[in-house]
């Protein structure tokens, strides 16, 4: 038979037990976290630095800019008369030359008017003539003493009035014939058709400004581009310069073409200023279009094989405690830029003053302080390293963010 008095021990010690199983394990997993962290640390405690190196390459520098394709010259063409489109010769895309009709308006009002002023003009030289006769029996009269001196008079200025009439109503024909001519709408320049804007059947009012029925391009195999640079940006903007610009009808391809003139007269825009720059460029093939808008690209200046950085070495940043003490700055002139050269993870860097020249946004050419293939800090990781130099990782968030 069970002794009573073993069993209420044995009830009363198990909690013990339990609290301190629940305890050692928790010690065990505490320590195996500890030894996770910090197996294979190296000798540096773990401080990793993202780091680029310096290289032989290429540094174009250039101003950006937004513009839209147009023929190098457009002609408007319109009507200085109002009327009807009677006929219409060409439409859009169709060669043209110089001198051809392209559209006709209706001549009935016209050629009304032009026989109108033919018959005033009839009458007015009739008149001349009466006056004329009238004149010289006059001065017949005026010799025999049949008549006043200022009967001649008389005689004299109405032949005078007569011959005005004649001239006034010989300019009204003229310009009954001009009206008349100006109903054939000329082609003024070879070229092609980019715009009508009117159709057979429809009303010309020409009574405030002459209305445009076609643009013609002068030559599409020869295009311009009009560009606005910014005030910050057109002092290295200069004639003859190479461009580089993309379209969104060829996003794989890029044109190139050359400045052919900075213009003087600034467009204001929202308070900003900015300058019209003309890239003249070939367009074989006519594939551009006018009206296409062109990511433009102006190349201010090329350098090709020189010793390059990337710009993040140039503005590397690093914790209080690593920053090794600045040294004085050369001074000679330049653009000095201060930059740390790696000597190892965990070890300080060591500063150095480079000269930068020109930079095209992602590399800035080092003119002196630096040989190919030197390697510099960007900044630090809060990854930890393991003594193999590989990532370590971390137990709860993975990778970890770079400062």
């Amino acid at each position: 038979m069970d002794n009573p008095d073993s069993n209420f021990e044995s009830y009363e010690t198990a909690p013990k037990r339990r609290w301190w199983l629940w305890a050692v394990l928790l010690l065990a997993t505490a320590a195996g976290g500890w030894f996770f962290l910090n197996r294979e640390s190296d000798t540096s405690g773990g401080v990793r630095f993202q780091t680029v190196d310096s290289e032989t390459g290429d540094v174009v520098a250039f101003v950006r800019a937004t513009g839209q394709l147009n023929p190098v010259r457009k002609v408007q063409v319109g009507s200085q008369i109002s009327g009807n489109i009677a006929e219409l010769h060409v439409d859009f895309n169709d060669p043209v030359e110089k001198g051809q009709l392209v559209a006709l308006l209706d001549t009935a009002t016209y050629d009304a008017a032009l026989r109108l002023a033919e018959a005033e003009l009839e009458r007015a030289e009739s008149v001349l003539e009466l006056h004329r006769i009238t004149e010289s029996r006059t001065r017949e009269l005026l010799d025999r003493g049949h008549t006043t001196e200022s009967e001649m008079d008389r005689a004299a200025a109405e032949t005078r009035q007569a011959e005005a009439s004649v001239r006034i109503q010989r300019s009204r024909v003229d310009t009954a014939r001009l009206d008349l001519e100006r109903c054939r709408i000329i082609s003024p320049t070879d070229g092609v058709v980019i715009s009508r804007n009117v159709d057979v059947g429809q009303t010309v009012a020409a009574s405030l400004s002459a209305p445009v029925l076609f643009e013609i391009a002068d030559d599409l195999s020869r295009m311009k581009i009009n560009t606005h640079v910014s005030e910050a940006d057109i002092g290295v903007v200069v004639e003859g310069q190479r461009v580089e610009f993309r379209v969104d009808a060829y996003r794989n391809e890029v044109f190139e073409g050359s400045v052919h003139q900075v213009r003087n007269a600034p467009i204001l825009v929202d308070n900003v200023v900015s300058y019209d720059t003309v890239v003249y460029f070939a367009n074989p093939g006519e594939r551009l279009k006018p009206g296409m808008t062109a990511e433009v690209n102006v190349i201010t200046d090329e350098l090709r094989d020189v010793i390059r950085l990337r710009n993040t070495a140039l503005r590397a940043r690093l914790p209080d405690g690593l920053l090794p003490e600045r040294p004085e700055q050369p001074e000679a002139d330049g653009d000095w830029r201060l930059v740390y050269l790696f000597r190892g993870h965990g070890q300080v860097p060591e500063p150095r003053w480079v000269r930068a020249g020109i930079s095209d946004g992602i590399y800035t050419e080092i003119l002196e302080g630096l040989e190919e293939g030197e390697t510099l800090v960007v900044g630090l990781s809060l990854q930890a390293t393991g003594a193999d130099g590989g990532d370590r990782g971390s137990l709860f968030t993975g990778r970890q963010a770079q400062y």
